[in-house]
C-alpha cells in the first residue's frame, strides 16, 4: 500500500510538473506571436522582416514542447490515484488540445499581420526615398552608411573565411609533414633493429669462426 501511495504521489507531481513546462512554454509562444504580429508597425519593414525567421523559429519550437506536453499528460492522466482526479487530468488534457489550436491559428494570423504590416512600412519607405525633402535626403545618406556597414561586414567576413581556410591548410600540411617525419622515423627505427640484429649474427658468426680456427690449429 505504501509503495503504491509513492507510485501516485509521483505521478500526481509529475502531472504538477507538467502543468508548470505548459503555462511556461504558452508564455513563450504568446511572446513570440506578440512580436510577429508588432513586426513592420515600427516604420522599419525592411529591417524587422529580417527578425520574422528567428521569432518563427522560437515558436515553432514552443508549439512542439506543447505537442509533446499533451503526448506525455495523456498517459499519465489515467495513473491518477481517485477517479476525479482523472477526470481533472482528462479534462486538462482537452483544453491544452484547444489552447493549441488556438495558439497556432494566432500565430499564423500574426504573421499575415507581420507580411501586411511590412509591405506598407516598405511602401512607405520607398516612396520617401524618392520624395524630396531632408528627410528623404537624410533616409538615402542611412541607407548608404548601412549599406556600406553591410559591404565592409561581408569585406570582413571573406577575408576572416580565406584566413581561416588558410590556417586549415596549413595546419593539414603540417599534420601531413609530421605524419611523413613520424613514418621516417619509425623506418629508421626499423632499420636501425635490423641492423643492430645484422651486427650481433655478424660477431656471433665471427666468434664461430674463431673458435672452430683455434680447434683445427688444436687438431692439427
Amino acid at each position: 500500500m505504501v509503495h503504491s501511495d509513492i507510485r501516485m504521489d509521483k505521478v500526481t507531481q509529475a502531472v504538477e510538473n507538467l502543468k508548470e513546462e505548459w503555462n511556461q512554454a504558452v508564455a513563450q509562444l504568446e511572446g513570440c506571436i506578440a512580436a510577429i504580429e508588432s513586426c513592420g508597425k515600427m516604420g522599419k519593414g525592411t529591417e524587422e522582416a529580417s527578425s520574422l525567421p528567428r521569432l518563427n523559429g522560437s515558436a515553432q519550437d514552443a508549439l512542439q514542447l506543447l505537442n509533446s506536453l499533451q503526448c506525455r499528460l495523456d498517459p499519465l492522466a489515467e495513473q491518477l490515484p481517485t477517479f476525479e482526479e482523472v477526470q481533472s487530468g482528462q479534462a486538462t488534457l482537452q483544453s491544452w488540445k484547444e489552447q493549441y489550436q488556438k495558439l497556432r491559428m494566432r500565430l499564423r494570423n500574426a504573421n499575415l499581420q507581420a507580411n501586411a504590416n511590412i509591405k506598407k512600412a516598405a511602401q512607405e519607405e520607398r516612396e520617401l526615398l524618392l520624395g524630396g525633402g531632408e528627410e528623404s535626403t537624410i533616409r538615402r545618406r542611412n541607407l548608404q552608411t548601412k549599406a556600406g556597414m553591410t559591404s565592409a561586414a561581408e569585406s570582413i567576413t571573406e577575408s576572416l573565411r580565406r584566413s581561416r581556410q588558410l590556417m586549415v591548410q596549413e595546419v593539414e600540411r603540417s599534420a601531413n609533414t609530421l605524419a611523413t617525419f613520424d613514418e621516417s622515423t619509425s623506418v629508421l627505427r626499423k632499420a636501425e633493429g635490423e641492423y643492430q640484429g645484422h651486427r650481433s649474427l655478424l660477431m656471433r658468426t665471427r666468434g664461430l669462426l674463431s673458435t672452430m680456427q683455434r680447434q683445427d690449429v688444436l687438431d692439427r
